[in-house]
């Protein structure tokens, strides 16, 4: 059976794994914290496994599933992690075989109802779901303003409607379980100007815009973003916030 699911990523899964950040260590001790046991996680929409690789570290088994196969086979392999391709309403767990289920930046993409209904189907008794998603990174005012009007005002039509529930911070996700308060969590990295250019264009926005348009939409952007950045190999921080909610079956 052919499983359809809305893929803006398959295509340059490549550089999803070389330019998208990766989570801090810190989310991950704090889910195994609250995690009934350390025996299976499952990473739902793993991508090319940028969380997965953060659960390893603290469970015994990590099973990560994408729809996209491209994605998956860019995934690091590690001892005990599991890679398949399955879309997240329907996976092959067992009923009640898993600890702890997470989503790293793709809830928005589900169908709630299909995926809430195998949640409570494949985890344990008091087992936790955790998803969460980010935003705008913040650099500096000048840089980032350049960036919000690159999202904003230059992407603004090409975002898929899904994207609306990350700009509410996941809040407006209904959450059929007993909600677990998070804690606020933040993604740090250290970026030249080539490697902010490449996560820009892993945008799904960007794709959509190239696909319709018969110019390039970092045209708008790219003489006032270099300017403020200054010397292309300089170094900036950048930190994106972290919106995490839980959820804990009964």
């Amino acid at each position: 059976m052919v499983q359809c699911f809305k893929d803006y990523f398959s295509g340059h899964s490549g550089d999803y794994r070389k330019f998208r950040p990766e989570y801090p260590d810190q989310l991950f001790s704090f889910l195994a914290g609250r995690s009934p046991r350390l025996e299976k996680a499952w990473d739902c929409a793993t991508g090319n496994g940028q969380a997965a690789r953060g659960l390893a570290s603290h469970f015994g088994q990590v099973f990560a599933t994408d729809g996209s196969l491209p994605q998956v086979a860019a995934a690091p392999p590690g001892p005990n992690l599991h890679y398949a391709v399955s879309v997240a309403e329907r996976s092959c767990f067992r009923k009640a075989s898993i600890d702890l289920i997470t989503v790293g930046q793709a809830m928005h993409w589900f169908d709630f109802a299909g995926f809430f209904a195998e949640v409570d189907r494949v985890l344990v008794k008091d087992g936790v779901l955790a998803f969460w998603c980010y935003g705008l990174g913040r650099i500096s005012p000048a840089i980032d303003e350049i960036i919000r009007y690159f999202f904003f005002s230059v992407l603004g039509p090409f975002w898929p409607p899904e994207r609306r529930y990350i700009e509410e911070e996941y809040r407006t996700i209904p959450l059929p379980m007993v909600e677990i308060p998070a804690p606020h969590f933040a993604i740090r990295a250290e970026w030249n100007f080539p490697a902010l250019l490449g996560y820009l264009d892993t945008w799904s926005a960007v794709k959509q815009f190239r696909g319709s348009q018969a110019k390039d939409p970092f045209a708008a952007i790219i003489d006032p973003l270099r300017a403020a950045w200054g010397k292309p190999d300089g170094k900036k921080a950048i930190i994106w916030p972290v919106f995490l909610r839980m959820g804990r079956k009964r």
